[in-house]
């Protein structure tokens, strides 16, 4: 994978993940593998995320791991160390940017308005990042985008469950979404990965 619409095309639904314990990373990871999905998004607004990352890099190769929630470049740098193969922001300001140019492996770049996106598209990225999505007009939103800037795609995030998850997919300038109801909270912290693998399934069957 050297691009990003190609990371797009990896699941119908990238998993947004916040772990809290390094030890669920690995098994956590092998449960979403078994339902179906090809990846996940490791976000980095805990101290175990960093860690997680180096473990399902190194011990779950039948997923893609990347960070989320990467908004400095010093993230950047820490989250390639750990053996990230993508990255994604909430939203870009330009020294994030760069370092994101900079770091060789796909990114998806956050956007959340026709200003935000035509900056990105300026810089030469057509591969973006709606968040929040919900919160930010939702599938109406992206519906109307699609008019004046027909070439980009984008990844929404933000609020989205399975049921609306197909509204977003029917849409021509979305490849994907990002979701977190595939790896609730409860069922992590009760080590419930049969039914993260059911979610996982449920996600994948989507596409």
């Amino acid at each position: 994978m050297t691009t990003a619409r190609e990371l797009l095309a990896v699941s119908p639904v990238i998993p947004v993940v916040v772990i809290d314990e390094v030890d669920h990373a690995v098994p956590l990871a092998k449960a979403l593998a078994r339902g179906g999905i090809g990846v996940i998004e490791v976000t980095l607004r805990t101290a175990a995320g960093l860690p997680a990352i180096e473990r399902i890099a190194a011990e779950v190769p039948e997923i893609l791991v990347g960070a989320g929630t990467v908004i400095t470049p010093d993230q950047v740098d820490a989250a390639l160390k750990a053996g990230s193969r993508f990255l994604v922001t909430p939203g870009t300001t330009d020294s994030l940017l760069t370092a994101l140019e900079g770091a060789g492996v796909p990114f998806l770049p956050g956007a959340a308005t026709i200003s935000e996106a035509l900056k990105l598209a300026e810089r030469g990225h057509d591969t973006l990042k709606f968040f929040p999505a919900e919160q930010s007009g939702g599938t109406t939103f992206l519906k109307a985008l699609s008019g004046p800037l027909p070439q980009l795609r984008f990844c929404p995030t933000g609020g989205i469950t399975v049921t609306s998850a197909r509204g977003y997919l029917a849409l021509p300038n979305v490849s994907c979404v990002g979701g977190s109801w595939l790896t609730p909270k409860a069922a992590l912290a009760a080590g419930d990965w049969a039914a993260v693998e059911k979610l996982a399934a449920e996600a994948a069957a989507l596409g």
